[in-house]
């Protein structure tokens, strides 16, 4: 049988005393005799009662939690994401309740019923691969709950936006695989109904554009993100009489996937194979060849995040920004898989 949680009514009963009066009791009212204080506290802790700081809080307005909603808790991208908006938090007295929607639609509605029912002062997201409506987001609002988006938006969605500079850092993505003599480049893509991979294709186009290659309209793959994807499509594409020299992916994942299926298949990689991916994950540096990556700031992105809210909405320590979004500047990091020339 489930032991009960001991509650204040629970605590006043046994003391003969009301609700407020234990209360104050508690929290060392002035007009409370410290017997009377000594007394309760000592009741308490012999029921072993935890005051509900969630009661609390809501008698003030406020719950003082925040809820964070992430495609992938276990990719270290959104880890570390998660990492730099707890470190905030932790700053200024607020929890978290954390939920990954696994990139399903479903599971995000599922998650941001949830934030609301559980009363959570803001909802921070970034949106699943399958989310093409702001319909659950728009629900949030409505329960007057402040909503700030990360990395992955819905761009018809009005609100704060904290992005990347995703097609510039794309553009110089390619540039650099064609620094390294790479001319058949092929693309590895996410769904482009979201704003972060529809900017990375947009600037792998414009170097590809910019240097005149000519690009099969085979090597451009889209909505690739599950792993029997990539394999399927980097296999026929490997497969072919005139392969790609080198691949720029939206995901290290991707570049995993197919640095694996490159040596299934006897290719070197850089010599005959550059890759070149996103996000900077912790493995790209520990395996071999290290894959070349886009460093996306993620624990930075994650303080930025929780910032804005702290600093423009909640205590207004800043003037509000008249931009709906704040960039934050990549760094391009090249590693063994994109590196065939020694200059």
């Amino acid at each position: 049988m489930t032991k009960k949680r001991v509650t204040i009514y629970h605590l006043a009963e046994e003391l003969g005393m009301s609700v407020s009066y234990v209360s104050r009791a508690l929290n060392n009212h002035p007009l409370v005799n410290q017997k009377i204080k000594d007394r309760v506290k000592k009741r308490a802790t012999e029921l072993n009662y935890k005051p509900n700081a969630n009661a609390a809080n809501l008698r003030q307005g406020s719950s003082r939690t925040i809820g964070v909603v992430v495609p992938q808790i276990n990719y270290s991208f959104f880890s570390d994401v998660i990492s730099g908006i707890e470190e905030v938090c932790s700053q200024n007295n607020h929890t978290l309740i954390i939920c990954q929607s696994h990139d399903s639609y479903k599971q995000e509605c599922l998650a941001v019923e949830t934030l609301i029912h559980n009363n959570v002062d803001c909802v921070f997201i970034s949106v699943a691969a399958e989310t093409q409506s702001a319909t659950h987001l728009e629900e949030i609002k409505k329960h007057d709950i402040e909503l700030i988006q990360f990395d992955r938006c819905v761009d018809q969605l009005d609100g704060y936006k904290v992005l990347n500079d995703n097609e510039s850092a794309s553009f110089e993505v390619v540039e650099k695989l064609i620094e390294q003599g790479y001319k058949r480049i092929a693309f590895i893509g996410g769904p482009v109904h979201l704003n972060v991979f529809r900017d990375r294709k947009e600037g792998y186009l414009r170097a590809i554009k910019k240097h005149g290659l000519s690009i099969p309209y085979n090597f451009i793959i889209d909505n690739a993100l599950s792993n029997q994807t990539v394999v399927e499509a980097a296999t026929e594409l490997l497969s072919l009489e005139e392969p790609p020299d080198a691949f720029f992916n939206v995901s290290d994942h991707q570049s995993l996937t197919i640095l694996k299926i490159a040596k299934s298949m006897g290719i070197e990689v850089p010599q005959q194979l550059g890759i070149f991916g996103f996000a900077n994950e912790i493995f790209s540096g520990m395996i071999s060849p290290s894959l070349s990556s886009v460093d996306q700031k993620s624990k930075l992105m994650g303080n930025k995040t929780a910032n804005f809210y702290f600093n423009h909405i909640l205590n207004k320590r800043e003037e509000f920004p008249s931009l709906s979004k704040e960039i934050i500047k990549t760094e391009i990091i090249v590693r063994e898989s994109s590196k065939r020339n020694n200059s």
